[in-house]
């Protein structure tokens, strides 16, 4: 056990110093940037007869960490288990149980952390998000929010702009920080019965968050990030990061302004697991938001879900 840890270790710390080199150049460039112009292919701006909109992109990535066993219960973690079948009295939320915290979730998140080029905080606090809803039995996640793992970091990655291969751009995202939190279980629809079944095997599992800074533009290069950090993650070993199973997913949240003024009214969309599909959902909510507001509209503080059949 202790040879492959420090294996996994040095696997992340030569990951970690092939980025350094560019990270000093990252940093340089968001500290003298006042404010962000798009790139010509991503450029979502529409003339309105005075200015030019700009749009602008953060994510929230949730990655589930490769681990035998939950966060903070010993149940097993396992794609595609029969119905409630890896679930323990504590993922169920029965009285009287108390979480056990996962020493391999831990050593995951500061592994990956530092890919990501972040502090490691040496001390670190779980605190209780409450919302109510049917696969959620405690009423509340156990998350990080206010003292995570790990804060300030950089994610380099290269996008193609235009229908050139050699034209790459090679661009940054701050990481603002990477927490630990416990996944949901997952709600069941079944419209001809009328019903709502809960599956809670994905109760506890243990999930890495990786909090991006609003510093994309489009589509295209939140597309570009995200599949540079799931090759980080998989070349670490720290998530399988499977997308088609659920073991990567993003949030993207996304407000369009004019030059010079304060960031607008975003939105999130939520639960998007496609590259391809994410990049889909920006550049559409992009087109959305710049629609109504040229027509005199007001932009709505809210949630929202992609339908990858409609686009």
């Amino acid at each position: 056990m202790a040879a492959t840890l420090l294996h996994d270790c040095r696997r992340g710390f030569f990951l970690f110093l092939a980025q350094v080199r560019q990270t000093g150049q990252c940093r340089q460039f968001h500290a003298r940037r006042s404010s962000r112009t798009a790139s010509t292919s991503c450029q979502h701006a529409r003339d309105t007869g005075s200015l030019p909109w700009e749009s602008v992109v953060g994510l929230e990535i949730h990655a589930q960490i490769n681990s035998a066993s939950k966060l903070f219960s010993s149940s097993e973690v396992k794609f595609a288990a029969p119905p409630n079948s890896t679930v323990s009295f504590f993922d169920a939320s029965l009285p009287g149980t108390l979480p056990t915290i996962n020493r391999r979730c831990i050593e995951a998140a500061v592994m990956t952390s530092l890919a990501l080029n972040c502090t490691i905080n040496k001390k670190s606090l779980f605190d209780r998000k409450h919302y109510f809803y049917a696969d959620l039995p405690a009423g509340y996640q156990i998350t990080q929010q206010r003292l995570p793992i790990a804060v300030n970091g950089i994610l380099t990655y290269r996008y193609q702009e235009g229908t050139s291969w050699n034209q790459m751009v090679t661009k940054c995202v701050r990481i603002k920080q990477v927490q630990l939190e416990q996944d949901s279980g997952k709600s069941l629809h079944d419209d001809v019965m009328h019903q709502t079944l809960i599956d809670l095997n994905r109760a506890g599992i243990g999930l890495m968050e990786i909090v991006m800074e609003p510093d994309m533009t489009c589509g295209l290069e939140a597309a570009a990030a995200v599949r540079e950090l799931q090759l980080i993650l998989q070349a670490l070993g720290t998530s399988h990061a499977n997308m088609s199973e659920g073991q990567l997913r993003v949030d993207a949240n996304i407000s369009v302004h004019h030059p010079g003024e304060p960031y607008g009214v975003r939105t999130e969309v939520k639960n998007i697991n496609s590259a391809r599909f994410l990049a889909k959902a920006i550049d559409y909510e992009i087109k959305r938001q710049t629609e109504i507001l040229d027509t005199g509209g007001t932009i709505m503080n809210e949630t929202r879900a992609f339908d990858y059949k409609l686009g």
